[in-house]
């Protein structure tokens, strides 16, 4: 039984569970990289090594192998000098005796010791196995050279302390013994502790050869070596010698290593300049010299002049990982991240940088994961109760026909809209309980749930990545100058702003390919677009445009890996006063640079503004390609509009029994933007949709929520707008909250078609800066420093209240979603008497619900013959609304009103206008402002009760 090891199966898996061990260990075919032996090796023969090609790093990784450090805790006894030196050449020529030895001794090898043999290893010398790994580069051969014996009767004198260096000692290092005759011919090494530049000298009378190894001069690429080096020959060795017994000594000295002379030599002879032979060496079989004109290295050179030295002087050989690697650009021939690790022998140098692989792996694979949003859907139970399901589970693409038949779920599902109001309609009956819990308000900003989730190969990135392959895409080529853009003008008119609207775009010269001027260099005229007939699998035909601000180092506008290559156009919407800092951090992407006006404005303003200049350039196209003979309707009338957090998309993948079927299974996985979007824009009879969206990912979803492959519902996050059909349906540019959420309403309201492909989704990444928390609410008085509460958003007309540094519409909202109970009271968990809610969608607080019409003619509005409504809300009301309008619905006995417009004398005249004081009384007390000085354009709203 070996070392108390009862399994009869067991084997010896590591070196270091060779421990005593008499045995025999043949290294065969492979190189050394760091192995750690076990402390009782005795002897390595190192004869058989390749000394015809040698390089340093192979010379020290051989010399390695027998190497370990010694503590200095203990001082080495000085023993007789000729005592035990008789039996040292039997002990050479009898292997039977030596393994006799270990076999009685090597039991109480710890106990006998009088100094401590240490030897350190990491977590990889544990585990490194004894089927050891073949290395590219094998050192064969047979050694021609044989070391030279000791002359008759010479001995070993006791060792002698050498002097310092000029490196100097580490603090508390004690002085290495040394030995004063005799001439060497096998090489011992022992290091002097866990100091970081020893340095020892071994002198030898008879060759008068000094042997001073220092990490500054021979540390090799891959490790230094800080060693003393004493040397005998097979027929006869010098040894220190101590009181105790062989096996002890053999415990407190390193092994004996035997090498060809060729190898002797060339560690123990020195050059000119002090440095060993072996200093001249390549150091790696993978390069070769530069130049045959190079310096030669110098005594003095610390580790990093060294790793200098060699980068500068060596370039790479084809077997090298770094040939052909050299960066366009480049002068140097090396990658500048590659690292050169070195240190003495058996330091632990496998372990070090196994440790640092380690901590880099991590830091590596943090930059590569991202925190997304991980919520369910919300009101799930809520969902609409209809006889119509899309029941052609295995459809790619939805059936325009069967789609029609589908009623639109009216109901909010994104979890971001939690604590916003819901829409009733008439296919749903909501209890109080169904709701969920609402949050308090001291919840509202709790952290919202998210995972970590690794980036796939096909993620968004922002401008912290950084790879060869983007390096164009990005702007950064050498090829390509950076901020070579060009600013160009672009103006159109729109009625209902009552002016011209003048916007700029910056273009790159690298894509001025996606542009019509009317010269080179000359006039802007229009955006190229693409046939709604092309099949190219090369492009993506929709524009892209992402509203961001606040975002320029964060924001994902890399697209270049989601797309998978593909080429698209990508267009940035920026506000003027960001626009010199998005331009430096993405020179190489289109922006479209906003009106001044706009600075201060919402969400609402950039998707209105996107709309309507794409809905002018398909006029535009169309013009220009009709000129072409190509009919207006097939110019592709659709745009992407993507939030800048947007950073991966997946796929559902569905294997169902059978059409009808309720058993089936899903899986989830990883897929372009480019795949998605090739899909969605090859689906038939597409241009009969006005609006197309993605689920948002949730590892929580369930397999109700994709067995449906498409809905008709609201869409969010990533949609796909179909600028022609929805001409004349507009985003509210005054918004700042739920403007998707108004214009899905919009949209579905006018009769047009939301498709929902529920076996996409999009991962939406966490970033914490910019966006809409871009906007701060504070006093405009310098010195009040004390936090504004929602409850102050609004005051009375002409009173000395504190006016707030914001929007009105921002302070109206706001307001509205914390407090709009003050105004709707009988609206407060009244879900069966929703507060009607006239052309718009405003967020009353979860504990409110809404009902939504549309005033327009010919508008899809559910069935209000039968609901009692607990209030009204007019917001900012056009012609389209009138008196006959509202006398169509009914409403609760003491049911509040919320007129809201841009001035006092609007308000007046729309309270005029639609005969409110008929069915409503007013109170002067009742008309309140936003928070805003005159300057600002506050709002103002009346409120009133029901007669």
């Amino acid at each position: 039984m070996w070392q108390k090891i009862e399994d009869v199966e067991w084997r010896p898996q590591t070196y270091l569970e060779l421990e005593g061990l008499p045995c025999i260990l043949i290294f065969s075919g492979m190189d050394p990289h760091g192995e750690s032996l076990p402390r009782s090796l005795r002897y390595c023969d190192l004869r058989l090594i390749n000394s015809s090609c040698l390089v340093r790093t192979a010379l020290e990784q051989e010399l390695g192998l027998a190497a370990y450090f010694v503590s200095n805790e203990v001082p080495l006894e000085k023993g007789a000098r000729n005592e035990a030196l008789e039996s040292d050449a039997e002990k050479l020529s009898s292997t039977d005796n030596e393994d006799e030895e270990l076999g009685t001794e090597g039991s109480t090898l710890e106990k006998r010791s009088p100094m401590k043999r240490e030897r350190s290893h990491s977590h990889d010398s544990a585990s490194s196995s004894l089927s050891s790994k073949a290395s590219g580069s094998a050192l064969g051969g047979e050694s021609s050279a044989q070391p030279t014996g000791l002359p008759q009767g010479e001995h070993a004198r006791s060792p002698q302390p050498c002097g310092p260096t000029e490196e100097g000692r580490a603090p508390g290092e004690k002085q290495r013994p040394r030995a004063s005759q005799g001439p060497p011919s096998a090489i011992s090494r022992h290091s002097p502790g866990l100091t970081p530049q020893p340095d020892c000298s071994l002198k030898t009378s008879q060759r008068s050869v000094q042997v001073s190894v220092t990490s500054s001069c021979s540390q090799l690429s891959s490790s230094s070596g800080s060693s003393s080096s004493s040397v005998a020959p097979a027929a006869g060795m010098w040894v220190l010698q101590a009181s105790q017994c062989s096996l002890t000594k053999a415990c407190r000295q390193p092994p004996i290593v035997f090498l060809p002379k060729l190898v002797y030599d060339m560690v123990v002879s020195t050059d000119s300049s002090g440095l060993p032979k072996a200093a001249s060496l390549l150091p790696s079989p993978s390069v070769m010299w530069a130049s045959s004109f190079r310096p030669l290295l110098s005594k003095t050179m610390t580790s990093t002049e060294q790793s200098l030295y060699y980068r500068q002087w060596t370039v790479p050989r084809p077997s090298h990982m770094d040939y052909g690697n050299r960066a366009e650009g480049r002068v140097d021939g090396f990658h500048p991240r590659r690292l050169l690790l070195s240190g003495p022998p058996q330091i632990g140098k496998t372990g070090a940088y196994l440790q640092f692989l380690s901590v880099l792996s991590r830091m590596l694979v943090r930059l590569t994961e991202v925190d997304v949003y991980d919520e369910e859907e919300i009101n799930i139970n809520l969902r609409e109760e209809s006889d119509w399901h899309y029941l052609q589970l295995s459809d790619p693409w939805p059936d325009l026909e069967l789609f029609k038949k589908l009623p639109f779920d009216y109901i909010i599902h994104d979890p971001k809209y939690e604590d916003a109001s819901l829409i009733c309609s008439h296919y749903q009956s909501i209890k109080s309980e169904d709701r969920g819990m609402s949050r308090k308000p001291e919840d509202l900003y709790v952290r919202r749930q998210t995972a970590r989730m690794r980036l796939s190969k096909y993620a968004a990135y922002n401008t912290y990545h950084h790879c060869e392959q983007c390096h164009q895409y990005m702007g950064f080529h050498p090829r390509y100058q950076l901020y070579e853009s060009t600013l160009h003008a672009f103006a159109f008119s729109y009625s209902m702003l009552g002016e011209e609207i003048q916007l700029h775009f910056i273009i790159p010269k690298s894509k001025e390919h996606h542009f019509v001027f009317s010269q080179p260099g000359g006039q802007l005229e229009s955006m190229r677009l693409p046939l709604v007939t092309d099949k190219s699998h090369e492009y993506i035909k929709s524009p892209t445009f992402t509203p961001t601000t606040g975002r320029h180092e964060h924001g994902l506008f890399n697209l270049y890996h989601a797309m998978d290559g593909a080429s698209h156009l990508h267009v940035l919407v920026v506000k003027e006063y960001e626009m010199a800092i998005y331009k430096k951090y993405w020179p190489n992407h289109i922006m479209l640079v906003l009106p001044s006006i706009f600075n201060s404005a919402g969400v609402g303003a950039a998707h209105f503004l996107i709309k309507e200049l794409s809905y002018h350039n398909l006029e535009l196209e169309r013009n220009r390609q009709e000129e072409l003979g190509i009919k207006p309707q097939d110019i592709w009338p659709f745009i992407v509009i993507s939030d800048d957090s947007c950073v991966m998309w997946n796929v559902v993948d569905v294997d169902s029994a059978g059409e009808r079927s309720r058993e089936f299974s899903w899986s989830e996985r990883n897929v372009s933007l480019k795949h998605i979007m090739q899909h969605i824009e090859a689906a038939p009879n597409i241009t009969h949709y006005a609006l197309l969206g993605l689920r948002k990912w949730s590892s929580k979803t369930r397999a109700s929520e994709v067995r449906e492959p498409f809905s008709r519902c609201h869409v969010h996050n990533f949609i796909i707008l179909n600028v022609d059909l929805t001409q004349n349906v507009q985003y509210n540019q005054n918004r700042f909250l739920c403007d998707d959420v108004d214009f899905n309403l919009r949209v579905h309201s006018a009769g047009l078609l939301l498709c929902r492909f529920n076996r996409f989704s999009v991962m939406k990444k966490q970033i914490v800066v910019g966006g809409h928390r871009s906007f701060h609410i504070t006093s405009k008085v310098s010195d009040n420093s004390a936090a504004v509460v929602p409850a102050q958003y609004i005051c009375a007309p002409d009173s000395k209240h504190t006016f707030l540094a914001a929007p009105a519409q921002l302070l109206l909202e706001k307001f509205l979603q914390h407090h709009s109970h003050h105004f709707f009271p009988l609206s407060l968990k009244n879900h069966d008497h929703p507060v009607l809610s006239v052309d718009c969608y405003l967020n009353l607080g979860s504990q409110i619900s809404v009902c939504y019409v549309s005033s327009r003619p010919h508008s899809l509005n559910i069935s209000c013959s039968d609901l009692l409504f607990s209030g009204l809300l007019l917001y900012l009301c056009d012609s389209f609304v009138g008196a006959s309008f509202l006398k169509k619905f009914h409403f609760l006995k003491g049911a509040t009103l919320c007129v809201i417009c841009q001035d006092r004398s609007s308000l007046r005249q729309t309270v005029v206008r639609l005969e409110l004081e008929d069915e409503w009384q007013f109170r002067l007390r009742d008309e309140f402002q936003t928070a805003n000085a005159r300057e600002d354009r506050p709002l103002f709203f009346l409120t009133g009760r029901h007669i």
